[in-house]
């Protein structure tokens, strides 16, 4: 994706420049243009929302790079580079692969609600669709269209939904089963920053299988301690496919946290955007059944979710959360900010705003917490060097291309937080990117033996770690001895079995395919999958 940003910034840059000559050459035709060109303007403009670019004439090659758009000083034309087709939807230049839209020729109209008017059209406790009909409150942006135009549906952000979570007070969410900010940057418990201790979560994503659990070994060795002894845990957020469950009940056996990532991790991104709540179920908790019984995870410690491509689900995913009993998210992306921000529960309204291209975050409020993804620095001189949009996956971080530069990264990133108010530091991974990059690892290693060794408050833990600190705020000097930091301390002892059982499968729900499925476990019947996660073949 480094070379789609830059491409992506060169549109940007010819769309202002396309823009503004194109701009001026029209303008130019038009002073000599009689009147009725101006109706025509008029008529081109008049059902076009602010800003928006639309087609002239809808089709293939060079029809699907022009747009043009409506502005006050009259209408502006640009060109994608070659190579690019301009999406309508996400209103930006896209590879021509990508952009499937080349014969529509404007974004569709959705009728919007009538939510505000000068008098009211409806009694308590109803609002208006967009054709005046009076609807109940709590049916507007509930993910099903009820009024017969649709538009109850269409006006559901954060600023827009008539059933939107309410703004933070302070004085109703109460550690420790609710915390918010209005900015998001407050230490819990009011605790001064200087006395708290700087936690840093790592995270992996994906399968765990033999392409990467000797990286987790090297990495989390026994070695490496925490000021409290404990030795440095991470969370393991595992996608079904290829996973050795043998390797997950090992990695859950040394403390380290099993979080779940999707059954399929299905390649269309629309997908998780726009899956319903029982979708999201099948994947989710679905993924927990299979975790649970192949991994033999019997503790009830599965309890944190992030969807794949880290494409939020709206409601419906936090919905689906609460009717499974998740504890937590880690899908949501806050954009770079200094302070950075701290977990916050989703029972008031987030504190950034919904950050991404076409994501659908929650708007109502939901008895879930937020572990919240800070993009990250990615600047090689922060004092110097002009603004560059954060990233939020490091190995999205596409500037960094040796081991110094990773160094001074991690280095600079890690100062943001501790010098400020010690949120969280979050350092999310694919773990190809380490495997294949010696140099990287190398560089990892060396910054969290030395964070360690220079450092008595730092503590490498769990998400669900962080959650049980922020519910009970403890200083430095009182978390050598929190409880919950302590638990599978250093774990000793021999692995639950050697030699797992490998289990050749098949499902109908994967047609084609015979996939190997290894657990210390007795071997299912089928491979699980969606509708079949115990691999019973109860269906």
């Amino acid at each position: 994706m480094a070379r789609y940003a830059r491409v992506a910034t060169l549109a940007a840059c010819l769309i202002f420049a396309c823009a503004v000559a194109d701009g001026h050459r029209w303008r130019r035709q038009a002073d000599d243009a009689p009147k009725k060109d101006e109706s025509l303007e008029q008529e081109l403009c008049k059902d076009k929302d602010a800003g928006e670019w639309f087609r002239l004439i809808a089709g293939e090659g060079d029809n699907c790079r022009d747009v043009i758009q409506c502005t006050a000083s009259g209408i502006q034309a640009i060109r994608c580079p070659a190579g690019l087709f301009f999406d309508i939807e996400k209103q930006t230049c896209d590879w021509k692969d990508a952009v499937k839209n080349c014969k529509i020729k404007n974004k569709e109209r959705k009728i919007k609600p009538l939510l505000y008017t000068e008098e009211p059209l409806c009694q308590d406790g109803l609002l208006a669709c967009g054709d005046s009909t009076c609807i109940e409150r709590g049916l507007f942006c509930n993910g099903e269209k009820d009024c017969a135009d649709g538009s109850d549906e269409n006006s559901c952000d954060i600023d827009n939904d008539p059933n939107r979570a309410p703004p933070c007070d302070s004085s109703q969410c109460v550690l420790p089963d609710c915390f918010c900010s209005e900015d998001g940057t407050v230490v819990p418990g009011d605790l001064p920053p200087k006395d708290v201790p700087q936690m840093i979560t790592i995270t992996f994503d994906d399968a765990i299988n033999n392409n990467n659990i000797e990286l987790y070994k090297e990495i989390f060795n026994g070695k490496r301690k925490n000021p409290n002894g404990c030795d440095i845990k991470a969370t393991f957020f595992v996608s079904h496919k290829y996973t050795n469950y043998s390797a997950v009940q090992e990695t859950h056996r040394k403390g380290h946290e099993i979080a779940v990532h999707s059954i399929t991790h299905n390649d269309d991104e629309r997908f998780w955007s726009n899956a319903s709540v029982d979708d999201w179920g099948k994947e989710m908790a679905g993924m927990r059944v299979i975790v649970e019984k192949f991994s033999n995870v019997t503790d009830n410690s599965v309890v944190g979710v992030r969807a794949p491509y880290l494409r939020v689900g709206g409601n419906n995913q936090f919905t689906m959360m609460e009717e499974q009993a998740f504890l937590y998210d880690s899908t949501i992306t806050a954009p770079l900010s200094n302070p950075p921000l701290w977990p916050y529960t989703m029972y008031f309204r987030m504190p950034h705003r919904c950050h991404g291209n076409l994501q659908s975050c929650p708007t109502r409020s939901h008895a879930v917490w937020e572990m919240v993804m800070n993009e990250l620095d990615r600047r090689e001189d922060p004092n110097n060097d002009e603004y560059l949009p954060g990233c939020a996956m490091v190995d999205s971080c596409s500037n960094i291309l040796t081991g110094d530069q990773f160094y001074n990264f991690l280095n600079h990133n890690f100062d943001r937080h501790y010098d400020q108010n010690r949120a969280p530091l979050g350092l999310y991974f694919h773990a190809a990117w380490l495997r294949n990059n010696p140099e990287f690892l190398e560089a990892f290693l060396y910054w969290i033996d030395e964070i360690l060794q220079s450092h008595n408050d730092v503590y490498f833990v769990t998400m669900t770690q962080v959650i049980q600190w922020i519910q009970n705020p403890r200083t430095i000097t009182e978390a050598k001895n929190f409880e919950p930091w302590r638990e599978k301390c250093a774990v000793e002892g021999i692995p639950a079995c050697w030699v797992p059982h490998s289990c050749k499968l098949t499902s109908k729900e994967v047609p084609g395919e015979t996939i190997n499925l290894q657990t210390c476990v007795r071997c299912p019947v089928n491979y699980p999958w969606l509708n079949d996660p115990t691999g019973d073949g109860h269906y």
